[in-house]
């Protein structure tokens, strides 16, 4: 594995990067820059055909007696304050619920699990970032299904490259042993039995490869996010492609789960993991979604709006 990007460039291209940049880092920040990316291209579409709103900004002349002008813009001006609060939020949120999961340990030592480089449950990003999104798009008047749905395909891409990281790093996210016997022919053994050597977390596991599940959300982020651009000028109402969105999220986190290392409770004598009650709520918060927003808006005169 390659904790650090200097590690990778020694292996594959001969020289040393002079600065330690922490591959999983960097491939989160790549998956935000990846992810607002595309926020901004499709609102700058949705905004040209009237889906969207814009946004009120200073003008940079200022008008007559020095009061200032004000002017309309697509609602993509404001991506980079997005991307930045749904980073610190999300860096937060994923630190938080990892606490709350691995509280045991958090009371043996409260500063290695604050200020540890691994760590991060994507759920609670995913719900304090999203909280403080919702907050900051009602505030500036944008209409919440839409930029919801302009967010959707960005934000599976964004998941799926961030899982990269986490691959490359070895932080622990990875799989259940793997049953060696049941690997299909045809599938490389690297796609099926991972020892993670140089992880970050010291573990060794050359005597146990488990199943590398961040390949895998990474191959089905990819689906879904193929999917969703489709899908994305679909005639339903505001909010549909978020909602679908949201049902394929929760079933993709659903069933890796069943390969995944992660701490297991038991609830009415089942066993199951917080991800897993996470990823059902999501299945059936978005199924809710989809079916309210599935016809399109009648208007008078007969025709359907969007």
């Amino acid at each position: 594995m390659y904790p650090r990007l200097s590690d990778l460039f020694s292996d594959y291209l001969g020289f040393n990067l002079p600065i330690p940049i922490n591959s999983f880092g960097f491939m989160v920040a790549l998956g935000a820059m990846t992810g607002a990316w595309i926020l901004q291209k499709e609102l700058d579409r949705m905004y040209s055909i009237g889906q969207v709103g814009s946004v009120r900004i200073p003008d940079p002349e200022k008008g007559k007696k020095g009061r200032t002008k004000y002017v309309d813009v697509s609602p993509s001006f404001l991506v980079g304050t997005l991307t930045i609060i749904i980073i610190v939020a999300g860096f937060f949120g994923a630190r938080g619920f990892h606490i709350l999961e691995n509280l045991d340990s958090f009371f043996r030592s409260p500063s290695r699990m604050i200020f540890t480089t691994g760590g991060f449950t994507f759920y609670g990003g995913m719900i304090l970032g999203g909280f403080a999104v919702v907050y900051y798009i009602r505030k500036k008047g944008l209409n919440l299904g839409r930029t919801a749905d302009a967010f959707a395909p960005g934000v599976i891409i964004s998941y799926g490259i961030g899982r990269l990281g986490c691959q490359l790093a070895g932080d622990g996210d990875w799989g259940i042993a793997s049953d060696l016997a049941a690997k299909p022919e045809w599938l490389p053994m690297w796609l099926w039995a991972e020892t993670y050597p140089n992880n970050i977390m010291g573990i060794d596991l050359s005597m146990t490869p488990v199943y590398p599940t961040p390949l895998y959300e990474f191959a089905a982020a990819i689906v879904i996010f193929m999917i969703l651009w489709a899908f994305r000028n679909h005639a339903h109402r505001a909010g549909w492609l978020f909602w679908v969105y949201v049902v394929f999220n929760g079933s993709e986190r659903f069933f890796i789960e069943k390969i995944r290392v992660n701490n297991r409770f038991d609830i009415f004598g089942q066993t199951i993991t917080q991800a897993e009650l996470i990823a059902l709520a999501l299945i059936l918060v978005g199924v809710i979604g989809i079916w309210k927003t599935w016809k399109p808006i009648k208007k008078e005169d007969g025709s359907t709006s969007e």
